[in-house]
């Protein structure tokens, strides 16, 4: 799946790109089951009469994780041969879940994300894990795709210190001038990017929503800052001597 170019873009920049490398029966069921959660989450929103939980705005965006548990069609997704394919190209014969959420910009006034590592919202020195940015519809600068700032143009490839800001919940961890490369690419796509890679995204201009799901996978359980718990997920796709692991 990825070729040693890719390889090598992703281990000396932190990204790299593959087009087109979902299925159309993924597509779609990953399409549906992210129209249900957003159901789910507006009625959440409803009951506590708000408009913000967390990171998610009504009508505005969405970040809506943690439910592949209750949905066997997220987990044929993200245990299946795909990212199986993928995960252990990149982290090697030990590869965990380590997280998964859907991120959806609403048509018109969706909102814009600052600039950040994924591995700000941990906060604490930890191995850095694979993100993958699974595009459910076609990306643009329009539409507020991601754009990723590679390694040497950031200065660092180490986590720094990310500050809150208020009004959003955002966290943002770089404050430079690079606009960053934007990932335009076709529906069924993934960008892949290290939790150390600088990523942000524009708001959504167009008429149509534009989907995310979002897949994290790291080389070993990633624990709190006392190391006394999980942080989040560590449910084993591939296992050392044992190989593949169904979830």
């Amino acid at each position: 799946m990825l070729t040693q170019e890719q390889t090598e873009q992703y281990r000396t920049q932190g990204f790299c790109v593959l087009e087109r490398c979902l299925s159309a029966e993924d597509l779609e069921s990953l399409r549906a089951e992210c129209a249900r959660f957003i159901r789910e989450i507006e009625a959440e929103m409803d009951a506590q009469d708000v408009d913000v939980l967390d990171l998610s705005h009504r009508n505005k965006r969405y970040f809506i994780g943690g439910r592949s548990r209750e949905s066997p069609v997220q987990r044929a997704f993200l245990f299946g041969d795909l990212m199986a394919e993928i995960t252990r190209a990149v982290l090697g014969d030990d590869v965990y879940l380590f997280n998964e959420q859907y991120v959806v910009k609403s048509a018109d006034v969706g909102m814009s994300f600052g600039w950040h590592q994924d591995s700000g919202y941990i906060g604490h020195r930890h191995r850095p894990y694979l993100s993958c940015w699974c595009a459910l519809d076609g990306m643009t600068e329009e539409n507020g795709t991601v754009y990723v700032l590679p390694y040497d143009r950031a200065g660092t490839r180490e986590m720094v210190p990310h500050e809150r800001q208020e009004g959003t919940n955002d966290l943002v961890g770089y404050d430079g001038e690079d606009p960053g490369i934007p990932a335009i690419v076709p529906a069924g796509s993934i960008v892949l990017f290290s939790s150390c890679t600088f990523h942000r995204s524009a708001a959504n201009t167009t008429p149509n929503m534009r989907r995310v799901y979002l897949a994290q996978y790291s080389a070993e359980p990633i624990l709190n800052r006392e190391g006394t718990r999980l942080w989040n997920l560590a449910e084993p796709l591939w296992k050392g001597a044992r190989g593949r692991v169904l979830g």
